[in-house]
């Protein structure tokens, strides 16, 4: 099993085959637009403009289950993303990454990838806050919070997990990687 046996639905209401994302590398990652993470699309902006010709791919999955902070419809939260971010990425339509209603996509995302790696004391301390509000994290491998991040490689397999307080630029040398 990879991303490759899963379908999603974009923003627009579309059905999109994830087998479209063949021999791309591809950042899966939910978003909120009201939360101390959402300046993070600033850099994943950069790193779409970077890599895109080269084969990547951002699937932008905006949710709403951690303190509320993706309010508004699927087109109000594009609409904020490219006006403040300017963001030119796949944008889905909103989604749960927990619970009984989670997209099936995360549920094999969480599964390949259980865990995230923590780096510093000062993320891991946030982390630690994060988790203890997070109303919606009941299992162990339950995404935390927002802007949790998936890299998936060429071949659809999810290979890397990263925690909300990582940044965009920490991870774009395993992106250059993947890409070869």
């Amino acid at each position: 099993m990879n991303i490759y046996d899963f379908k999603v639905k974009t923003r627009k209401g579309d059905e999109l085959d994830l087998a479209e994302m063949k021999g791309k590398v591809v950042l899966v990652v939910n978003t909120a637009t009201g939360c101390g993470f959402t300046p993070q699309y600033e850099g994943i902006e950069k790193l779409y403009e970077k890599y895109h010709d080269k084969g990547f791919e951002v699937l932008d999955f905006p949710c709403n289950q951690f303190g509320k902070q993706a309010p508004g419809s699927d087109e109000e939260i594009h609409e904020f993303c490219t006006a403040r971010y300017k963001t030119q990425f796949e944008q889905m339509s909103k989604i749960d990454v927990n619970g009984e209603n989670e997209l099936p996509l995360y549920t094999y995302l969480k599964e390949a990838q259980p865990n995230e790696e923590i780096k510093g004391m000062k993320n891991k301390a946030a982390m630690a806050t994060i988790k203890g509000i997070s109303t919606t994290c009941k299992k162990p491998n339950d995404i935390k919070w927002n802007f949790t991040k998936f890299l998936v490689d060429k071949n659809g397999n999810a290979v890397k997990r990263y925690d909300p307080t990582s940044k965009p630029d920490s991870f774009d040398a395993d992106i250059a990687e993947l890409l070869g």
